[in-house]
């Protein structure tokens, strides 16, 4: 593999798509290991964005991993982390949101933008602060139906959005990368490990070629 991020540091912060060996915890932090660069992965599972302002208890568990080092896996005791604190004590070059699903509001029938603003304005605010250059990736396809009523027309609505209101972090469209239920799950957002592994691979290389890391 190209060391397209050889010399970067990244810091990675999420929800439950980071909580498990399995999925990006494992898949996006090799490839992006894998590319050359430092990573430190946190996720925190049933996380929003303004969860990462604070420090807040999670509720389904999470789970960290520093570069090779094995994982930690938190469960009851998951918290998230200030990002703000984050950046000062570790200096990243970069910081990549994996977040998208936990502001979709699937069960609801219209999408939450005023809350979603909220959120997602709350913590591009505090990264934006540092001047640390940031990445987010959005939601991918997933099933439709499972146990939290995810579906095509709300994910891509939740995208959209994301889309026109993470600025200043570059946005990395999920949806680009597969086609609508492409990728199998278990419950309708949690994909299977082939799934997983597709979406770290696309996910590492839109950040290599991303104005986030461009020199």
């Amino acid at each position: 593999m190209f060391a397209t991020l050889a010399g970067l540091s990244i810091l990675v912060i999420g929800d439950s798509h980071l909580r498990d060996q399995n999925y990006l915890l494992g898949t996006l932090h090799d490839e992006l290991l894998g590319r050359g660069a430092k990573v430190h992965t946190i996720g925190v599972c049933g996380s929003t964005p303004a969860d990462w302002v604070t420090t807040k208890a999670g509720d389904c568990g999470g789970a960290e991993r520093i570069d090779k080092g094995t994982i930690t896996y938190t469960e009851a005791s998951a918290k998230t982390k200030p990002v703000k604190q984050l950046i000062q004590s570790e200096k990243p070059n970069l910081v990549v949101v994996i977040m998208g699903d936990t502001i979709g509001g699937y069960k609801q029938p219209t999408f939450p933008r005023a809350w979603a603003w909220q959120q997602v304005t709350a913590l591009t605010k505090e990264i934006g602060a540092t001047g640390v250059k940031c990445a987010w990736v959005g939601p991918a396809w997933g099933s439709e139906g499972g146990k939290f009523g995810k579906t095509f027309d709300r994910v891509r609505a939740t995208s959209e959005f994301l889309a026109n209101n993470v600025a200043p972090c570059t946005y990395v469209n999920s949806l680009d990368f597969s086609k609508p239920g492409q990728w199998r799950t278990i419950d309708g957002q949690h994909f299977t490990p082939t799934g997983y592994k597709e979406w770290g691979k696309a996910i590492a290389k839109a950040i290599a070629t991303s104005p986030a890391v461009k020199k």
